[in-house]
């Protein structure tokens, strides 16, 4: 039985209506979680979604609608977040925005004057009583019954504990660590006006707040007297004296992070050198690949070699490991004292290369493991782009008496080289940001001796950027960013005229 179309209409408008208030309700999770971009491109997204997917004269975008989404979320965004960082001083002193930063300082509190009480939690069904003692006074006080099912502030008027009253049993110590923010947000007041809050896993003590906030933004420390104002140019709230006070802000620092990056003494020199390398790198990663990959395929399509099928598997075997896999087995080879390559060399010529220690030789070993890795795939569509080129054209070359290399030459590289191009444009792009070779295989050492910021002589500017931004130069976020949408102006760049020169060349060739 047929849908009739008020049914379908009907269907489709509750259908999209939902949809709408379920996607609604996701970005404002977004945006609650502090994502004001994410949030803001989120919605934008959706009401694109509603306006192709229920408008007739947008019908033939609907099928290109999720392709673009996707690479508006996962590829633009990212791009754009990671630039957007790059004029912040975001960095591991700078983590918090400014009002998390002051509500962190606001909330900090010190033990003030008065007594110490002993606590302990009773279970009252599915609540908790707060039993407080004075050891010095012997006073005994009980506050509740409280949920302590949120971290939210609460405040509990207390109560002194009558002589023949019974309090369920006591929660265990495990019971006190998992409601332990629960309990740091409790205020018990007690009779004569005084508060205490939670100064230990069973001690409550009277505390004040560490900082007051004043209406010019500046906070007052009230154990010293001290002013705190916040600086929006170093990201910290600052003492009269310059001392900065921790947790530090995100401001917005201009185009500081890149004149940093050229102006710096510390950071130009290891970024000339690892640019260097890195364009090195790529470019011999590929020319070596290709190179391998195509000689062996011209051999595997030789008619009269024998076992081809057997031959082909085994050299496409690299290529099916997992890379991870073989960069780890190819670092145990390469070990300076136990590994069967530097074992072999040994044997036949007396000879132990420290392939981790020496800068020339890590990097020659980085070029032998990625050539390893990437010959199989080069193999494999210089294959296909052999089989395309017409025999005839080899039938009329063996008449006229060349040889192999002059077919190679003359008849295989002109024919796959216009096809082949674009790969190796591709295949430069990935090696340039190849992280994962350098991070298991070197991490990027032995690192330079004469700079002040650590890096490494085998880092690509990718994993520069990583230990940068994450490891052993304080977690500046907001610089490895920059240095991130440097590199990838540079792939872009390098790529464009890539492909222009390609272009040109062809059109001379015309």
């Amino acid at each position: 039985m047929s849908l009739s179309p008020t049914f379908k209409r009907t269907f489709t408008a509750i259908l999209t209506i939902v949809s709408a208030l379920v996607s609604l309700y996701v970005v404002t999770l977004v945006y609650a979680a502090g994502e004001t971009l994410l949030a803001g491109m989120l919605l934008v997204l959706v009401a694109l979604a509603l306006w192709v997917y229920s408008s007739a004269r947008t019908y033939a975008y609907r099928y290109l609608f999720p392709g673009i989404a996707a690479a508006l979320v996962f590829v633009v965004f990212p791009m754009v977040y990671t630039a957007t960082i790059g004029f912040t001083n975001y960095s591991s002193k700078n983590l918090l925005e400014f009002p998390r930063a002051t509500q962190y300082l606001v909330d900090q509190t010190y033990r003030a004057e008065g007594g110490t009480f002993t606590s302990s939690m009773h279970a009252d069904g599915a609540k908790f009583l707060l039993r407080l003692e004075d050891s010095d006074k012997g006073t005994v006080y009980t506050a509740g019954p409280v949920a302590l099912d949120s971290a939210e502030h609460q405040e509990l008027q207390a109560q002194p504990l009558k002589a023949d009253a019974a309090l369920g049993p006591e929660v265990p110590l495990k019971t006190l660590i998992e409601r332990q923010k629960a309990l740091k947000a409790l205020t018990v007041a007690l009779p004569g006006g005084a508060k205490v809050t939670m100064t230990g896993l069973r001690e409550f003590a009277p505390a004040r707040p560490l900082y007051t906030r004043n209406p010019d933004q500046s906070l007052t420390d009230n154990q010293s007297g001290a002013v705190l104002r916040p600086n929006f140019k170093s990201g910290f709230y600052e003492t009269a004296a310059g001392e900065q006070v921790q947790p530090g802000f995100q401001v917005a620092c201009g185009w500081a992070n890149y004149r940093q990056i050229f102006t710096d003494k510390s950071l130009r020199e290891p970024f000339g050198r690892i640019f260097i390398w890195t364009l090195v790198f790529s470019s011999l990663t590929v020319l070596f690949a290709t190179s391998l990959g195509m000689v062996l395929a011209v051999l595997l399509n030789w008619d009269a070699l024998r076992f081809r099928g057997a031959y082909r598997l085994m050299l496409f075997l690299p290529y099916a490991v997992p890379g991870f896999i073989s960069i780890l087995v190819f670092r145990g080879l390469f070990n300076n004292h136990s590994g069967e390559i530097n074992l072999i060399l040994n044997a036949l010529f007396g000879i132990k290369p420290t392939w981790f220690s020496d800068p020339f030789l890590a990097k020659a070993m980085l070029l032998i493991v990625n050539t390893w890795l990437g010959f199989p795939y080069m193999m494999i569509i210089c294959m296909g782009l052999i089989k395309a080129i017409p025999e005839d054209l080899y039938e009329a070359s063996a008449v006229a008496g060349a040889g192999p290399l002059t077919n190679f030459f003359k008849i295989t590289v002109p024919l796959i080289r216009r096809p082949l191009m674009p790969i190796l444009i591709s295949s430069f792009a990935f090696n340039f940001n190849n992280f994962v070779l350098i991070t298991l295989l070197t991490g990027g050492r032995p690192d330079f001796l004469n700079t002040s910021v650590p890096a490494g002589t085998t880092d690509l500017l990718v994993s520069y950027t990583y230990r940068m931004a994450f490891q052993d130069s304080g977690q500046k976020f907001g610089l490895a960013a920059a240095i991130s949408t440097l590199i990838f102006l540079m792939v872009a760049g390098i790529s464009v005229i890539q492909i222009r020169a390609t272009r040109i060349n062809q059109e001379d060739k015309r």
